[in-house]
């Protein structure tokens, strides 16, 4: 009886510990900060020694100043995460500042090791996201100023400026280091290319067409 209650009180608490691995791993101290210098590999970045900590290690400037969208899709994003503020290591949140131009096209992609809240500060955006196989649903939302989105983590997701004047948002994730998978980029630009055969098939096209695509990226 006693092996009985102790096997179920360990599944208990591996599942009520489940949770909490499904995100980056939680500080084991009041701070880490990365240690950019360190030839250590492990599951985020080596720490700093607490006393050459600066306050400097948690700071980021500029976040306020207008980005160039200037591109093909017309939009800029400035990820501020564990690269750019140090002190965000074994933390798990990052954020990010998008710009759009008129007609502005965040493109679709995952983060896949984070959920993502947006908020509008500047415009209007049109958003949204599609669930898994197999019922690919999308959710989508027009967002003015001030409104909030929520991205789950590791959904394909986008934001479009449908209209005349930039837009702002300002994006929080729940990883240091969220990652970034730009569908069309991955799909169509990867080094080396995938196979035209696999591409054609699977989006039931022409290899001619693979190639126009592909010479896109």
């Amino acid at each position: 009886m006693a092996a009985s209650y102790i096997l179920l009180l360990s599944a208990l608490l591996a599942l009520a510990a489940s949770p909490a691995m499904s995100g980056d791993p939680s500080a084991l101290q009041d701070l880490c900060v990365a240690d950019n210098t360190s030839d250590v590999f492990v599951n985020g970045l080596a720490c700093k020694d607490p006393k050459l900590v600066k306050a400097e290690d948690f700071s980021f400037s500029g976040l306020d100043k207008p980005r160039n969208t200037t591109n093909k899709v017309g939009s800029n994003v400035t990820l501020v995460n564990v690269n750019r503020i140090p002190g965000l290591n074994t933390l798990g949140i990052s954020m990010a500042r998008v710009d759009f131009a008129p007609y502005g096209l965040n493109p679709p992609h995952i983060h896949p090791r984070a959920t993502e809240i947006l908020t509008v500060l500047e415009g209007s955006l049109y958003v949204g996201f599609v669930t898994s196989n197999p019922d690919n649903k999308l959710f989508t939302k027009m967002l003015t100023k001030g409104d909030v989105f929520v991205f789950p983590q590791g959904l394909i997701h986008f934001q479009f400026n449908h209209g005349t004047k930039n837009a702002v948002a300002l994006a929080a994730l729940s990883s240091q280091n969220p990652g970034l998978i730009t569908i069309a980029n991955a799909v169509f630009g990867s080094k080396p290319a995938i196979s035209d055969d696999v591409l054609a098939k699977a989006f039931q096209v022409d290899e001619k067409t693979v190639h126009r695509i592909q010479a896109q990226f």
